[in-house]
């Protein structure tokens, strides 16, 4: 059997628009060859939710919001239809919020009730308006990210007129500068470092004498009990006695020496009469002589001799050469 063009045609036609509809459901979120159910959530604001966006329980994707109308002229609601693509059981009590995320689409999230009544296809949801936190940080990060943006344009063109500006060896003395920082932020990084950095590490040592010194409390107090005890011991010592008999004593000392001082006593006068002094050394040298002239010439005063002759030689005039006290007195 032949087929004709307008049939070829009339076939091809419907088979496009049928891939177009799949097509066209699937880009919406709506799987038509599987079984869903649509229910209805009302907000009064949808922020940055749109058509297709996905709907969660728990961070499980149940399904995409399929569809958004107006519930009136004055815009006092805004319906979205969501489509499920999951056989879950969804309490009544249930709420639904719009979580709007910092960076990405916006999800409609369902917090779960503890109702033993579950919602059916065509139910409504309860809803509350929660931004959550990343709506409030993107709002209020927006303005500021907006400036820094504008900063770092200025930056850029400040950087790029002084790299022009400056020389290859001015250029070289901005790189080591960087790495010198860089360094000293490795080394301070080390430093604060909260296991094993040097200011842990002295933290922890005093720590440890402070233990060492709770410990020890009982000990210290003792000893300093034991100083105290003895600080009283020392103040009931009687010293003003003994101060009194030392300062006697050197009173009674330098009279002494006073008296060896005075020419009027014996000592004295030996110490201070210079005549006298030279009389016991003349004397003392004499008789030194005579000793020496009896040990020298012993026959001229003891006169016995049976062989021998009488000593005719003359007296000593001085001590022998071995003396040497004549030599000490002048």
């Amino acid at each position: 059997m032949k087929i004709n063009n307008e049939t070829k045609v009339g076939v091809l036609a419907v088979v496009a628009l049928t891939l177009l509809i799949i097509g066209f459901n699937f880009l919406k979120g709506k799987n038509i060859f599987s079984h869903s159910s649509n229910i209805y959530a009302v907000f009064t604001d949808l922020g940055t939710l749109e058509k297709s966006n996905q709907v969660k329980i728990n961070g499980l994707s149940i399904g995409t919001v399929y569809t958004l109308t107006q519930k009136d002229k004055d815009l006092s609601g805004i319906v979205v239809t969501i489509n499920l693509t999951r056989d879950v059981n969804i309490p009544k009590n249930s709420v639904a919020y719009i979580s709007a995320g910092l960076i990405g689409a916006s999800t409609l999230i369902i917090e779960k009730g503890n109702s033993t009544e579950y919602l059916k296809e065509g139910d409504t949801l309860i809803t509350r308006m929660d931004n959550g936190f990343f709506g409030d940080v993107k709002s209020q990060l927006s303005p500021a990210l907006i400036k820094v943006k504008d900063a770092i344009d200025s930056l850029k063109i400040v950087l790029g007129g002084i790299n022009r500006v400056l020389d290859p060896s001015a250029k070289n003395n901005i790189g080591q500068l960087l790495s010198n920082l860089k360094d000293a932020s490795v080394s301070l990084k080390s430093i604060l470092n909260d296991k094993n950095g040097a200011l842990a590490t002295t933290l922890t040592n005093a720590s440890s004498v402070t233990g060492n010194l709770k410990k020890n409390n009982d000990s210290i107090t003792l000893l300093i009990g034991n100083a105290n005890r003895l600080a009283r011991k020392f103040g009931d010592l009687e010293l003003a006695p003994t101060v009194d008999s030392l300062q006697g004593a050197l009173s009674e000392l330098k009279r002494t020496m006073a008296k060896f001082s005075s020419p009027n006593g014996s000592l004295g006068a030996l110490m201070n009469d210079k005549q006298l002094y030279n009389k016991l050394t003349n004397t003392i040298s004499s008789a030194e002589i005579l000793l020496d002239d009896i040990r020298v010439h012993p026959k001229r005063y003891v006169n016995i001799s049976v062989f021998g002759k009488k000593d005719k030689s003359g007296p000593l005039n001085s001590p022998t050469t071995k003396d040497s006290l004549s030599a000490g007195a002048h």
